[in-house]
């Protein structure tokens, strides 16, 4: 802990050092520029610092509040040549003043690991004339589309990580096709997770995760369009890794209109899974799978003072109809990330894109240049009543058949306060307890935090 306070330490009174003469030029303070690297090496780096509470725990077998301080720490290295391109990434995931009923994993604690190590290979007039593609080969990150199946994590204190082959190809006419073969990367920690020590992660053969993306701009006259297909195949190792032995294939597409100023947008995302799954990680039985999932959202952007942006939302993520049938009908969100939808993840991280039916509203505001914030109102309700709230780890109880879950209250501040060097974030959700919540016996849950963001 004092180790890790000390870096932090160190790199706030750098960043704010060399604050006054990065604002001169307009330009933020780099690691790299204040090492005089060469021009074809950088060096930077992104460190986080998170406190959580989260007041009356909601999940199935925890009891009493949680509390958590997360640190992550990112460094980056990078060698750019005219036709060939270097990226290494180091990540350091760590949490600390947890308490006994705080849920910790991977998804948490992730300590000192190389999150990227790949090499990439530019090329123009592939195909196409103006054409634009690239190649990466290695370990590397993702995001995809609409960020909800696969996704480079934001808010979540790890990141996923693939072992694999990236290529991605723009025409000169607003077109992208996208293509990856990976072996998703295992996170893994020694011992007692609350020790925070270190374990190499690994990728294993046997789990492979591929996807073909297409998108086109202007589709239809402010008409955007992407169509996509992600396979998973999937199976246990012994004494390594247990899994859900997933073989299911997802194919689907998005339709969108940007954001701008008073103008309507709007947004349409469906997409369908099958194959064969489990039920679980520790389960034997192969289910035939058939799941689906739907997302419509329309907004508004008025052009006045504070730049609001309305927006009305409703998700559907469908769930297993009987448990005791042959068939799983559980969405499965992948990879994908959830926090710009159903709230904060981390220790709370109350709902995910399986089994629920909610709709909601979202008002964006920004009150100056470096300051935004939103406000959020969501209802929760289960999508089948024969499944769990899949979060929760519950559903009904014995002789009831409800399905509102909850309704929850979100909102968020961020101010740079020095814009691309130093960022502070505080946020809160509030979920009132519902009829599952009740047949539970869970109270009302509180979740706040508040975050610094430092890019060096």
């Amino acid at each position: 802990m004092n180790r890790f306070s000390s870096i932090f330490s160190i790199i706030i009174m750098l960043t704010l050092s060399c604050q006054s003469s990065a604002q001169s030029d307009n330009s933020p303070w780099r690691l790299d520029d204040a090492l005089s690297t060469p021009h074809w090496f950088s060096l930077s780096g992104i460190h986080r610092t998170r406190m959580e509470n989260l007041n009356n725990q909601y999940r199935n077998n925890f009891n009493g509040g949680d509390q958590a301080l997360v640190f992550r720490t990112n460094v980056f290295a990078k060698l750019n040549f005219d036709r060939i391109r270097f990226t290494g990434e180091m990540m350091d995931s760590r949490a600390t003043l947890t308490d006994s009923g705080t849920p910790l994993n991977t998804t948490i604690v992730n300590p000192l690991e190389l999150l990227q190590a790949h090499v990439e290979i530019p090329f123009e007039n592939f195909l196409q004339i103006g054409s634009k593609s690239t190649i990466r080969g290695g370990r590397i990150t993702m995001d995809v589309g609409s960020r909800r199946f696969v996704a480079r994590n934001r808010f979540r204190n790890t990141i996923n990580g693939f072992t694999g082959i990236d290529w991605k190809w723009n025409s000169a006419n607003n077109e992208s096709l996208r293509l990856f073969y990976t072996l998703p990367v295992q996170r893994r920690v020694s011992g007692d997770i609350q020790d925070n020590d270190a374990r190499i992660d690994k990728e294993h053969k046997e789990n492979r995760f591929w996807g073909v993306y297409v998108s086109k701009q202007n589709l239809l006259p402010d008409i955007n369009g992407e169509a996509f297909i992600f396979g998973l195949h999937e199976k246990d190792i012994s004494g390594e890794l247990n899994t859900r032995n997933r073989r299911i294939y997802t194919p689907g597409f998005r339709l969108f209109k940007k954001p701008a100023k008073n103008q309507f947008d709007y947004q349409v995302e469906t997409a369908l899974q099958f194959g064969e799954s489990r039920s679980s990680a520790t389960a034997t039985q192969d289910l035939d799978h058939f799941a689906y999932f739907y997302r419509f959202e329309a907004g508004y952007s008025f052009d006045v003072a504070w730049s609001p942006r309305l927006l009305l939302q409703y998700d559907f993520a469908s769930g297993d109809d009987d448990p005791n049938d042959a068939d799983n009908n559980r969405f499965d969100t992948l990879f994908g990330a959830r926090r710009f939808e159903y709230g904060p993840t981390s220790i709370y991280g109350a709902f995910a894109r399986s089994n629920i039916n909610t709709p909601g509203i979202r008002l964006k505001l920004k009150p100056a240049n470096n300051i935004d914030s939103f406000f959020a109102l969501r209802g929760f309700w289960l999508a089948s009543n024969d499944d769990i709230w899949t979060t929760a780890g519950f559903g009904n109880a014995a002789g009831q058949s409800n399905s509102y879950i909850g309704t929850q209250i979100e909102a968020r501040v961020r101010w740079n306060i020095a814009p691309k060097n130093i960022l502070l974030e505080a946020g809160a959700a509030h979920l009132f307890a519902g009829d599952i919540m009740d047949a539970a016996n869970r109270d009302d849950a509180t979740y706040v935090y508040s975050q610094a963001i430092l890019h060096f």
